[in-house]
């Protein structure tokens, strides 16, 4: 059985801390359904005091560390080379909605580099954590990419762009170029849950694009980690900006990729 290390044991507490009080917002949902503003103002809500009590928190166990944060923007690091990026409930339509398939995600950063993330579902109190060459673990077990070699059999998730975000129409052919192939897609609507997915075996690919640091930081170690292998599409290495987003178990990546691309693998 896998122990949490001393620093994803002070990430866990502070996303515990903020679940406490997401759960209890979550279970108020259904009573604000009737009201039009009511839900949107509600959800905000949520999501800024659960940025705010983990930002107390990780301040508290290290206070010199700086902040990427999706409400309140950066806060520069005071004597560090280290900042955490952290998105306080990651699948708010899910949580508006009362779809229990949101998260808490936070990753730690070292001079660029991601060293530490947890994905948090505060509902099914599954805790996905990696540390930089320790692992990746879902609550105390072993985490491992799935080892499936052929599309056909390959279930692969992605994010359709939603009212006011460009690039529908370059979706719609990514999709229909993917669809084909493979034994099915799914849209689930959480992108840090997405890649704990990919990282736990569940899916065998995960591709995305316009997303943000704080949506991905703690995925894209968690499937490192677990053995998989992460690029933008097309192959790009600046997958941690958000920009484009693939994530697979490796062995389809180069597949994955050529039919979202549109060019031969």
């Amino acid at each position: 059985m896998a122990q949490l290390t001393t620093l994803v044991t002070v990430m866990s507490r502070a996303a515990e801390k903020a679940a406490r009080g997401l759960r209890r917002d979550f279970g108020e949902v259904e009573q604000l359904q009737v009201s039009v503003k009511g839900p949107s103002d509600f959800v905000s809500n949520a999501d800024r005091n659960a940025e705010k009590i983990i930002r107390e928190e990780l301040q508290k166990a290290r206070p010199g560390y700086g902040f990427v944060l999706e409400e309140s923007g950066v806060i520069p690091a005071k004597d560090s080379d280290q900042r955490w990026i952290v998105d306080p409930l990651d699948g708010t339509t899910n949580f508006l909605h009362g779809i229990p398939h949101f998260a808490i995600s936070i990753a730690l950063e070292k001079a660029g580099e991601l060293v530490a993330g947890i994905v948090f579902n505060p509902i099914s109190s599954e805790l996905y954590w990696a540390e930089k060459g320790v692992g990746a673990f879902l609550n105390d077990k072993r985490l491992r990419v799935s080892g499936r070699r052929k599309l056909e059999d390959a279930v692969v998730a992605t994010g359709i762009p939603h009212r006011g975000r460009p690039g529908r129409e370059a979706f719609e052919g990514e999709l229909n170029r993917v669809m084909p192939e493979v034994a099915g897609v799914r849209r689930m609507g959480a992108a840090s849950l997405d890649l704990a997915y990919v990282a736990a075996g569940r899916y065998e690919g995960y591709w995305e694009t316009a997303l943000n640091s704080w949506d991905v930081a703690a995925g894209i170690l968690l499937v490192q980690e677990a053995g998989g292998f992460v690029t933008e599409i097309g192959g790009g290495k600046d997958f941690a900006g958000g920009k484009s987003v693939l994530a697979t178990n490796g062995h389809l990546h180069r597949q994955l990729n050529g039919l979202i691309t549109g060019k031969s693998a």
